[in-house]
């Protein structure tokens, strides 16, 4: 596989080199970003970390023009560390962010981690309707498996057909009614919300989201439920 590293520290990126190659990755190192969308239009990229503050063109911008064409995982490497640099860099298309200093052996699993996504679901079913990639989130409803956070979860097929719906309609309010008709197939009932509530509750303890206040699968009293995007 062709990692791509772009840091204008030296050490850093020739170090970042040495660990991928140990892990056998072909490494294509630079130390400004002035090549990189030349380098892609030859290359086959399958990563690339890129180090945010850096001369003429910063990792932000370089990220964005990539995103413009191809969707291979992009890391970022950086001594920012405030949120709103974390979330600037993941809303502009990155997958994943480590703060310098950073533990070599973490960037290699995190590298690793975002292959075996890409490769197992963006490559080959990037256009199957029946797959939901979203933040923690691959629902197929091809094969009734769910991951999340890289894990597989055993969902029974009422949990299964529950979370698919709500991930169909992810962003939008989901009514308990609706979701009753969908999934069980028979006229709702006030008493049938008890039903679901007792799915939901399963569903975010197999996630490990039962916090007061759930970062999935958030209630909308008197309505229904929610997946945000």
């Amino acid at each position: 596989m062709n990692i791509l590293v772009v840091d204008d520290e030296k050490a850093i990126a020739d170090l970042i080199e040495i660990y991928l190659t140990n892990e056998n990755y072909n490494v294509y190192k630079f130390y400004d970003s002035k090549n990189i969308l030349e380098l892609l239009e030859k290359i086959d990229i399958d990563l690339a970390i890129l180090d945010v503050m850096m001369p003429d063109i910063d990792g932000f911008m370089l990220c964005h023009k990539i995103r413009e064409k191809y969707n291979f995982p992009i890391i970022f490497v950086t001594a920012k560390v405030e949120e709103i640099d974390k979330i600037s860099g993941l809303t502009i298309g990155a997958d994943d962010y480590i703060t310098k200093p950073f533990q070599p052996l973490e960037l290699m699993a995190r590298v690793k981690a975002q292959l075996r996504r890409y490769k197992k679901y963006n490559q080959s079913n990037n256009n199957d309707d029946n797959i939901i990639d979203f933040r923690d989130i691959v629902i197929n409803n091809n094969t009734h498996e769910f991951y999340f956070k890289e894990k597989k979860i055993f969902l029974t097929k009422t949990e299964f057909a529950i979370m698919w719906y709500l991930c169909v309609n992810r962003g939008k309010v989901v009514k308990s009614d609706d979701l009753f008709k969908t999934v069980w197939q028979e006229k709702y009932y006030e008493i049938d919300n008890n039903t679901i509530m007792v799915h939901i509750r399963h569903l975010r303890e197999k996630m490990q989201d039962t916090g007061k206040k759930p970062q999935y699968i958030t209630t909308i009293w008197g309505v229904g439920y929610k997946i945000e995007k």
